[in-house]
């Protein structure tokens, strides 16, 4: 009997180290097959320059949406590549991903696409081009993890919003002053003092994923 525990306690210790990494195994794979599905299904309805939405799952992901008041957290813009959709975005370094990928990485598989409004007569060959080449002088660059709105460092929606400005003259969604958002709440706290010290950047220039989703020069595409 002895001996048989002796064998039986490495395979049960096993078992519950191994089943929690099988459970996320699996939950990725899910999620891996949702997001292909749900991107088979959208994809003859998406144009270059289409911008996209979703809750990351970062860890500063929580404190932006209780500054913003908004669920969505991080955004990409969409082009069309060899016959395959991908998502340039500014993460660690700015870079694209396919995607699906960007899907399945985000909280529940959920995201929002958007375009803007009047895409069809604006969004030309030449502008697509210069949409693109905006982007690219952007590749390769850090993350900006202070919000700051210098082209050194960038984060996700200043790329977005500068790559925009700087194609089509248009301003995607409204600057904001770092004042200008709800930081009363201690997670949010937190996170300011981990990333600025006692030394708030106030008065810095910001825009959010969120003012951008809501921006009225955009309409829902999904």
């Amino acid at each position: 009997m002895r001996r048989f525990l002796l064998f039986l306690l490495p395979l049960l210790l096993l078992t519950v180290l191994a089943y929690p990494r099988l459970h996320r195994r699996y939950t990725r794979l899910r999620q891996t097959q949702t997001a292909r599905t749900a991107v088979q299904q959208l994809a003859p309805r998406l144009h270059d320059g289409d911008l996209i939405f979703q809750t990351s799952q970062s860890a500063q992901s929580r404190a932006i949406q209780l500054a913003t008041h908004s669920a969505y957290s991080h955004c990409g813009i969409l082009f069309r590549k060899n016959g395959e959709w991908r998502v340039f975005e500014a993460v660690q370094p700015v870079s694209e991903t396919s995607l699906a990928a960007w899907v399945a990485r985000g909280q529940g598989g959920r995201f929002v696409v958007k375009r803007l409004r009047n895409a069809r007569t604006v969004l030309t060959p030449p502008v697509l081009r210069k949409l693109h080449a905006a982007g690219e002088q952007y590749r390769g660059r850090s993350y900006d993890l202070y919000f700051g709105w210098s082209d050194e460092r960038i984060y996700c929606s200043e790329l977005l919003w500068k790559m925009y400005q700087q194609a089509t003259g248009r301003e995607i969604g409204q600057l904001q002053h770092l004042r200008d958002f709800d930081l009363s709440h201690p997670a949010v706290q937190a996170k300011l003092r981990e990333r600025y010290g006692k030394q708030l950047p106030l008065d810095e220039l910001v825009i959010s994923p969120v003012r951008m989703l809501d921006s009225r020069e955009l309409v829902t595409v999904r």
